[in-house]
């Protein structure tokens, strides 16, 4: 049964990045169950073959599977390609691909930081540059959702005795703070029906969280991908600009 304000989504396309595990993949479940149709893309192709063959008979041929790197331009370009050949474009961007790596910015290699901007920030921008130039030209709403944490609004200190391990992360995140705004005035000023949203969880239970988190309480990735389908089902004229999630009992 469909969910109450997700019927205008009925057989539309959403892509969602990352979708390989965590909330990628919970939310890949939930937009397929939902009857739409959605390209998952990832860099682990057997890992996206997996969450296939764990749907329900009858949803799996809603579901599409694509390799892509969100850091290469060309990959990028090659899956938004397929999409708009194969299925005359994106509706919705979930923009879930993300990367953080435990380390220090004073010693931190700069390669490694280099993938993490390239994955968190501008990989953002391409997919949603792709996306809104599909929209624009179809002349469609549509909904870009971004995957925030709470790092992109404020930092907590590590515990006492202790390294801060978050790196060039939370600036990647503050990034994606002034890009949501940005978008939604472009969207704005470009007279498009295109909503965008910026999604903060807390800590949450990915194979992306460093082990020494991993004791702290913790959101669940199905709980991050029930309110980005809020968000998606809000009505025409209504935007959810920013929506924060934390586990109970989160100490920061």
């Amino acid at each position: 049964m469909t969910a109450v304000g997700m019927e205008r989504w009925q057989n539309r396309v959403a892509v969602v990045t990352g979708a390989s595990s965590g909330i990628g993949a919970a939310l890949t479940r939930q937009l397929v169950a939902e009857g739409m149709i959605v390209v998952a893309l990832a860099r682990r192709v057997p890992r996206l073959e997996e969450l296939r063959e764990q749907l329900p008979d009858d949803q799996r041929s809603r579901l599409h599977i694509r390799q892509c790197d969100v850091t290469s331009v060309e990959s990028v370009e090659s899956a938004f390609d397929w999409i708009e050949t194969e299925l005359g474009g994106a509706d919705i961007l979930i923009n879930n691909a993300g990367k953080l790596e435990g380390g220090q910015l004073v010693t931190m290699s700069l390669d490694t930081m280099q993938q993490i901007l390239q994955t968190n920030v501008m990989g953002v921008v391409s997919c949603t540059q792709r996306v809104f130039q599909s929209l624009r030209k179809r002349k469609t709403p549509g909904h870009v959702v971004i995957m925030n944490s709470i790092l992109g609004h404020y930092l907590f200190n590590p515990p006492p005795g202790s390294l801060q391990e978050l790196s060039i992360y939370p600036a990647t995140k503050h990034a994606l703070t002034a890009i949501t705004e940005l978008l939604r005035q472009e969207f704005r000023d470009f007279k498009t029906h295109i909503k965008v949203t910026s999604i903060s969880p807390g800590l949450v239970d990915t194979e992306m969280v460093p082990q020494p988190y991993k004791r702290l309480p913790m959101l669940q990735p199905e709980d991050v991908a029930n309110a980005i389908m809020y968000a998606l089902a809000t009505p025409p004229h209504v935007q959810v600009h920013e929506l924060t999630l934390k586990p109970m009992g989160e100490p920061f």
